[in-house]
Formats: structure tokens, sequence, C-alpha cells
């Protein structure tokens, strides 16, 4: 039997994860997959052919330590899926203004330098919109993520300058399709197309995780979904492990929100078949790749 290492954090007792459905598929093909905390730093990694990023949902609050960790995982013998390469890249949303150089279409976006509120609030006109986003560049699970009006933008000012004063961030118009529609995430195991589910928030809210209330709705992705979807995994450098690509219906289309290539949900509570394509998926991966 070999052993790979789900890497999570110290609790999920507030989030809804699914990774144990992972169990049965994987130890029917072969291997024994270990729950393990990415800040447990006693861990010899060396103890695991593999390594699985998968739930470590408070990396962002220690960017730095959490990449060291996995700096330490590729310098043992286990293998780092999605691989520490993927990860730099992917960790900052900067990563999106790249595949639109590629020639896929996001959400639009400005990468202001520092905060300056003269700057946000020309954003609104630039944009020609009511309302805008402002997020930072490192986040995960909505946090520090602002859906503001003009008015709120200067009531706030003081807040938003405290906020993104040592952080990166992004500005964007708010897609209310968002909330009328919903976000649709397209899943990929190793290159090969799983499943889809739309994503939408609670009444009067913006946020689609489940944690803030979003609901999930198993969908089959209509083709322009997965021409698109298609475009933007083809676009990375890296063909990953798994891959969740993240859309908002824009104009005649869609338009990525956020390629997730470091602790994606992958909802397999949402298909019954997912987690045993992600096992398979993942055993095939390691023969060809790595001959485990």
């Amino acid at each position: 039997m070999k052993h790979c290492a789900i890497l999570t954090m110290d609790s999920l007792e507030n989030f809804e994860a699914y990774d144990h459905l992972l169990e049965q598929p994987l130890t029917a093909l072969g291997w024994q997959p270990h729950m393990v905390s990415w800040r447990d730093l006693n861990v010899d990694w060396n103890d695991y052919q593999v390594v699985i990023i998968r739930t470590p949902w408070d990396y962002q609050d220690d960017a730095p330590l959490f990449l060291q960790v996995l700096e330490n995982i590729e310098a043992s013998s286990a293998v780092l899926e999605n691989s520490l390469d993927i990860v730099r890249w992917n960790i900052d949303k900067y990563y999106l203004r790249e595949l639109e150089e590629k020639g896929v279409e996001i959400v639009p976006t400005l990468w202001p330098e520092a905060f300056d509120y003269e700057q946000v609030a020309a954003a609104f006109s630039h944009f020609g919109c009511e309302k805008i986003v402002l997020k930072p560049r490192i986040s995960a699970n909505a946090d520090n993520t602002f859906l503001l009006t003009r008015e709120q933008t200067r009531a706030q000012q003081n807040l938003l300058a405290e906020t993104f004063a040592r952080r990166a961030f992004m500005v964007q118009p708010f897609m209310g399709n968002i909330c009328s529609e919903g976000e649709y995430s397209c899943f990929y195991f190793d290159g090969k197309y799983s499943h889809s589910i739309l994503k939408t928030p609670k009444d009067k809210d913006f946020r689609v995780q489940e944690e803030h209330g979003g609901r999930l709705t198993s969908i089959e992705a209509e083709d322009r979904l997965l021409e698109r979807a298609d475009i933007a995994l083809k676009a990375i450098n890296e063909l990953p492990l798994y891959a969740r690509v993240d859309f908002v219906r824009h104009g005649q289309g869609f338009a990525l929100m956020e390629a997730e290539l470091i602790e994606p949900s992958l909802y397999f509570n949402m298909d019954d078949k997912s987690a045993r394509r992600f096992a398979c998926a993942f055993v095939e991966r390691m023969a060809r790749l790595y001959q485990l």
C-alpha cells in the first residue's frame, strides 16, 4: 500500500470539506490517504510518496510560512501536487493578467500599485458601474473582500486604506450575474473534465462560498462554458493534477473569475462519481510521471 498525505489545516470545524470521500476510491486503488495539517512542523514528508494539497484554507494568514512548508515537501522524496511552481504562480491573483494576455477573457480588472482613494473611486467611471469589488491578490474564502458603492467607498476609505496598506489588491466591477444567476465552476483532474456546479449566494449577499450561506447545484455545463474552461486550462503553463475554473456569464459568453489551483474545494459531494474520477486520474498520473 502506497501512502499519500492530504494536506489540510489544524481544524476544519467551521468549513465544508469533502476530501473524506477520496478515502475509499484511493484505498481501492492501492493508496492510503492520511490527513496532515500543513502547520505540523514535526511531519517527516519522506514518509509519503505523494502530498496532495487540499484544504489548507488558512494559508493566506501566513503565506510565507505556507510556501516554506511546500518547499520542504518538494525537497523531500515526496511528490507535491499541485507543484510548488503552480502554487507560486497561482497564489497571487496577478496570474489572471497573464492569462488575459494569452487570450483568456477575465472579469475586467485594475491592478493598483498601492491604495489611493481617488484612484479607487475613479474605478466606477472606468468600468461604468455602480458597484465595485476590492479584494487582496493573495486571499481565500472571500477574506477581506469588499463590495462597495461610491458612498460606501467614501465612508470606508480609512478602513480600506488600513486593510490594503500592506496587501496588494485588485479592483473589479461587481458582476451582477453572480447574484441573479450564480458563479459557474468546472472541475478538471489531470486535464480531463469531471463535472460542473452552479454556486449562488444567499439573499442580500454576493459571496458564493458555503461558509457564507452559498447554495450549490449540480449542472450539465453548456458548450460555451466548457469551451471557455478548456481555453483557460490550456493557457496554464503546467498541467495540474486538479483545477477548478470559475466563471460568470458576461456579454455573449463567460468571463473567468479565478483559476483555482492551490486549495479549491472540488465538491466531490455534488457528483457521486467525481471522487473516483479524481482517484483514477491521480493513480494514472503518478504511474505516468513518477512510476509510482
